[in-house]
Formats: C-alpha cells, sequence, structure tokens
C-alpha cells in the first residue's frame, strides 16, 4: 500500500469521525427557544392537498392564531378553548401546536377526535401525516407509518421523547391507558357524551395528565345547540376572549357578529331554484351605531378582548373567532350561504355553527331572533292605526342613553315605533337635550294626525343616579321619572312613587324628585308571554320592518336575551350565554311600566284623535285637567 493510498484513507476515516461526532453532538444541542408561531413561521409546510396556499405558513395571514398559538408555549397557561367556526385555520393551528411539541419540547401526546373511525383515522392519513411528510423537521424524527412496526401506526407515531396517540372519544381503553402531557380535544362538541360505559371522555383524558407539571389541555370546536355545547362551558370558564375590531368612527373594540351586519339583496328563480345578488353590505357598530363598509373594517385595527382576564391567574385561555375575521371568505359569500338556506332550520343552523361561529339556539315552542324579526310589518306611517298611547323606555349606561318608544292600544296591544341610542354621558346636559329631542317629537299617523311621548320612565341604577333624579326632576313636567328596578320575588310591578332626595358631590341635598321602584322580573315575565301570541290582537307585539327605526337582530337578541330559570332555591331571570346585551329588554320593560303607571283613558283619547278640530277653534286654549292622585296613577289592568 502506497503511502499516498494510507494518506487518502486516514482522511476518509477522520471525515467519518466528524460526521459521526457532529451527529452525537447534535443529540445534545439545547431545543431552539421558540414560540409555536416562530417555530411554524420558520419550519411549517402546508400540504397541497389541504390548503389553498400550499408551502411556507405565514402567520401573517391570520394574525389571530397568533396569540392562540402562543398560549401554548406560556407556561403559566395550562387549559387553552377555541370556539371558531370553519375557514379561520382552526386546525392549522392545532396541527402548528402539535408539530412544534413533537420537534421542540416532546412529550407523549394524546390527539382525541370525536370518533376513532372515520374521523380519527381521516385525520391522522390526511392531516397529520401530510404535515409530518412535508416538514423536514418532522420527517427526519417521525418514522413512515408502517403496519408491521407496531411504534409508528397510522394510529401511533413516534418520536425522539414521545409517542402520539391519535384515537376517537369513542374508545375508552384509549384514553384510560395512556398516560400524556400534551391533550388535544378537536371537534369537542361532536363528541359522544360518554366512552362507553366509562362516563364523560374528557374527564378520562384529563386524569391522564395529574403527573405532569407542565401539561397543556387543548379544545377546539365549532359551536353547535345553545345550551348542549361543552364548548362554550369551557369558553365561558376561561378568559372569554373575543377577536374584536375598532370602529373607525367611536374606536371602540367590538366582536363582530352577523347581527352586525346589514344588506340589501334581490331574489330571482332559474330553474326552480333560487338565486340571491346581495349589495350594500354595511357593518352597524353595536357601540355607536356608525356604519362601514367591510373594507373598511377590514383595515382597522383588531385585538383578542378578554372578558374573563382573571381566568389568566387560573391558566386558562379561552378564545372565540367567526369567519367575518376569515381573510379567505368575504362578507357576500357568508350572506350568500344564508340566504340559500332558505330558511330551513338545519340548514341555519350548519351556517350559524360553521361560518358565524355561533351556538343555535333549539327554542322549541318559542319565539326565536329569526322568528321575531320575520312578523315585522309595514305600518304605512309613523304610527300604525291602533296606536292610542306612546310612552319611552330609556335605559341608562356609563357612556349613553338607550331608548324604545312604544305605542299601546285596547287590550295591552302594542307597537315598537322606534328603538335608539344616544352616545354621551348621562353627567352631561347635551345628551339628555338629545332625549328631549326623542320624549317631545310628535310622531304622525297617516292622517296628519300625532301623538307625543305621555310618559317617560329613565332608569337611575348605575353609576349616576343623582344625575338621573336632576334630569328628571328638570323635565317633571313631561311626565319624565325615575324608576329603579327591583328583583325580588313578590315585588309589585308598579308601586306609589315616592319623593328621594338629590344630593350634589359633597352628599348635600339639593332638591327632590319622584322615584318609581318596578318589579322587572315581573315585567319580563308579561313581556315573553306576550311574544308567544301569534296572532295581532289582544296582548300581541308588533315590530316595523323599516330597519332604520332600530328593530334589527340587535334589537331582537337583545329583547330575547334572557330566560327564566330555577337556581335551586328560587326562580330568576338569568342571561342566554352568548347574549351580552339585554338594553332592548329593559327599554321595553321601562315603557310598559310607564304605559302602567298612567292609566291612560284610550277610550277618550280614542275620541279626540277621531274629532275633527275646525280650523277657527285651533288656537283656543284648553281648560287645564284636574291633577290627578298619585294612587290613581295604579288603577287599570296591564
Amino acid at each position: 500500500m502506497t503511502e499516498k493510498r494510507i494518506a487518502e484513507d486516514n482522511a476518509r476515516g477522520l471525515a467519518d469521525l466528524s460526521k459521526t461526532v457532529a451527529r452525537a453532538a447534535s443529540n445534545f444541542r439545547p431545543p431552539e427557544q421558540l414560540t409555536v408561531t416562530q417555530w411554524a413561521d420558520k419550519y411549517r409546510r402546508l400540504s397541497p392537498e389541504n390548503s389553498a396556499e400550499p408551502g411556507r405558513w405565514k402567520t401573517g395571514r391570520t394574525p389571530y392564531l397568533e396569540e392562540i398559538m402562543d398560549a401554548f408555549t406560556d407556561p403559566r397557561i395550562h387549559r387553552i378553548t377555541v370556539v371558531a367556526s370553519s375557514q379561520v385555520g382552526k386546525t392549522e393551528a392545532e396541527l402548528n401546536m402539535l408539530g412544534y411539541a413533537m420537534d421542540i419540547d416532546p412529550g407523549p401526546i394524546m390527539f382525541v377526535l370525536p370518533n376513532t373511525r372515520p374521523v380519527a383515522e381521516t385525520f391522522s392519513k390526511r392531516r397529520v401525516s401530510a404535515m409530518i411528510r412535508d416538514t423536514p423537521r418532522l420527517r427526519k424524527k417521525v418514522a413512515e407509518a408502517k403496519g408491521r412496526d407496531g411504534n409508528n401506526t397510522i394510529f401511533n407515531k413516534t418520536y425522539p421523547g414521545g409517542m402520539l396517540t391519535i384515537t376517537g372519544a369513542n374508545s375508552p381503553s384509549n384514553l384510560a391507558s395512556t398516560p400524556c402531557r400534551y391533550v388535544f380535544g378537536d371537534e369537542r362538541d361532536r363528541w359522544p357524551r360518554s366512552a362507553g360505559a366509562e362516563g364523560d371522555p374528557w374527564g378520562l383524558v384529563k386524569a391522564r395528565t395529574i403527573t405532569f407539571y407542565n401539561y397543556k389541555m387543548v379544545e377546539v370546536s365549532t359551536p353547535t345547540i345553545k345550551g348542549c355545547s361543552v364548548i362554550e362551558e369551557s369558553f365561558l370558564e376561561g378568559s372569554q376572549e373575543y377577536w374584536s375590531t375598532e370602529c373607525p368612527h367611536c374606536h371602540e373594540y367590538s366582536f363582530i357578529r352577523f347581527g352586525n351586519i346589514r344588506f340589501k339583496h334581490t331574489k330571482t328563480v332559474k330553474n326552480g331554484k333560487n338565486q340571491y345578488t346581495v349589495e350594500e353590505i354595511e357593518y352597524v357598530c353595536p357601540v355607536c351605531g356608525c356604519i362601514s363598509s367591510e373594507k373598511e373594517i377590514r383595515r382597522q385595527p383588531k385585538k383578542w378582548i378578554a372578558k374573563n382576564p382573571e381566568a389568566y391567574k387560573r391558566g386558562h385561555r379561552s378564545f372565540w373567532i367567526n369567519a367575518f375575521g376569515s381573510p379567505w371568505l368575504s362578507w357576500e359569500e357568508l350572506i350568500l350561504r344564508y340566504l340559500a338556506a332558505d330558511g330551513d332550520p338545519e340548514a341555519l343552523k350548519t351556517v350559524y355553527n360553521t361560518l358565524f361561529g355561533e351556538l343555535w339556539e333549539d327554542r322549541t315552542g318559542l319565539l326565536d331572533e329569526d322568528g321575531l324579526l320575520a312578523r315585522r310589518e309595514e305600518y304605512g306611517a309613523e304610527l300604525p292605526d291602533g296606536v292610542l298611547c306612546l310612552t319611552c323606555g330609556v335605559d341608562t349606561q356609563n357612556n349613553r342613553l338607550e331608548y324604545e318608544v312604544v305605542g299601546y292600544g285596547y287590550h295591552r296591544e302594542n307597537w315598537g315605533i322606534e328603538k335608539g341610542v344616544i352616545m354621551g354621558k348621562p353627567d352631561e346636559d347635551e345628551t339628555w337635550e338629545r332625549l328631549d329631542g326623542v320624549i317631545d317629537r310628535v310622531w304622525r299617523f297617516k292622517n296628519g294626525r300625532g301623538l307625543k311621548a305621555s310618559i317617560t320612565f329613565v332608569d337611575s341604577g348605575g353609576n349616576y343616579t343623582q344625575e338621573v333624579y336632576a334630569q328628571c326632576k328638570k323635565r317633571f313636567h313631561k311626565k319624565v321619572f325615575a324608576i329603579k328596578g327591583a328583583n325580588r320575588e313578590n315585588t309589585p310591578y308598579i308601586s306609589i312613587p315616592k319623593l328621594v332626595n338629590i344630593l350634589d358631590e359633597e352628599k348635600r341635598v339639593i332638591g327632590k324628585t319622584w322615584l318609581y321602584y318596578i318589579g322587572v322580573d315581573a315585567g319580563k315575565e308579561k313581556i315573553m308571554s306576550g311574544l308567544e301570541v301569534q296572532q295581532p290582537g289582544s296582548r300581541y307585539s308588533h315590530f316595523p320592518l323599516d330597519e332604520e327605526r332600530g328593530y334589527d337582530y340587535n334589537f331582537a337578541s337583545g329583547l330575547l336575551s334572557e330566560v327564566l330559570s330555577f337556581n335551586g332555591k328560587r326562580w330568576e331571570w338569568k342571561k342566554i350565554p352568548g347574549h351580552e346585551r339585554n338594553e332592548a329588554l329593559d327599554c321595553r320593560n321601562y315603557a310598559n311600566a310607564a304605559f302602567k303607571a298612567l292609566n291612560a283613558n284610550l277610550e277618550a283619547i280614542e275620541r279626540k284623535l277621531k274629532e275633527e278640530v275646525p280650523k277657527k277653534e285651533s288656537k283656543v286654549v284648553k281648560k287645564r285637567q284636574p291633577k290627578r292622585r298619585a294612587s290613581s296613577l295604579l288603577e287599570g289592568e296591564w
């Protein structure tokens, strides 16, 4: 052997040794300090069979997923709940967390879907295997599934530091047998209530994490039916974060719901099928009522707003997102799918759950939002025939007054006239001057005759009690009265008014005003029972078709925002989960109470409205009516 040959062999040996040492050293290299978002942006590749935009993952396309994914790498957070519609990337976010755990911070993982076959099997083949194949970092660590290799199959995949188990919620043996640091529960609302005879599937997998101090549990699902949704229950236990958009007008952040969208559409029939065209799509800010286009809203700043931030301390973040924030679906597409449902309950349920990201409320025998909106009617004038008296109910908030003007006729038949919002603090005179514009307005019948609000009830609860008292005293001549709701059992709907002190900032008495206490629970019962009346006439509630009057989806949702429930001791009215705003219900309650207190002589009003006043008598000064005793305001039946 020549010296040259020996030198070459030595060189090759040194090269091989260097490679061996390098490979060995790589096993001792500490993992990269990355968040899930950083890992996905750096390493994740989207598969062509599963993505309309295959190739490198870009979190910037779906910015709302960043905080969801990075909560997975926050050591303080142990539970993550995501309520999401379709087409927002929720499954890809789960896969990014899964890939991160397998690559950067390995441990035993259990990924649970509604059932083993076909759902879990299909998910493993189409989504997990495709991600491993197309993401080089994972492909190097996870062997291909082979039927004879017990460690790498469709349902089990090993990698350095752990094993991934993919199973169905209907398989109690799998759920209860494997300790796991990470748990993913996909489409939780579609899981069976019990895994065989073993009980709650989520409880079974939760028990598998007990030995891990750094465990993570991730629940993801589209919502289903209100009152039966486990993902809703989990969301309410967490931080309750909504992906919210800044209004370009008032700069308040709000979660965009279908009820905030207004649009016009036309329907044509072609080949026996309905076809729709949508135009003039607008977003109505639920705070200020100002209108913006979809283009304007998509350009606005967005962020997660938590309604229960205290849950951070308990290590539980929960998120809610719908398709109105999706970069892949336009609002027109969403509305067209809603119209295509053509009122069919099952089709509408699918649209509400999978696109609007909203719970479907099954109110068998009761009116729902769509049913209430469907009974709206053309009045033909500001005041329809049958209205004999108007009242106004006002709800006081920290930054606004909300009001409803309601018309009443014989036998408690009633008509919604206008529901509105006056932006401004209740301690500012300008806010009340704008309310005067509502109270003093003359609403006209078709024949030109008109009515003003005969009495107004203003809520004095909250942070501006003394300011409401003072403003009502100024308007005593207009029959504007402060009210306070009492929700105790057996509280009468309306009581004799009492004189109360008006205090200044120094707690000094500066005057007195009349205050009514009303039994709000009794009032809500009357409203809800009245809404069950199906035919115009006695106790029937009418609503105008013209949405400019404020009778839109937001109104319907607010009016139907509470339900009577038993708390173990007594019956009480509670907000239905998902119905945050109940001002419409309160305003209607106050307007009804005002009518009850007024004790109007409807026959006399009707006679007066039918009179034809000659021009020569139009300037005659009317005699002043004698004052009515306070007790007389309580006569009559509502």
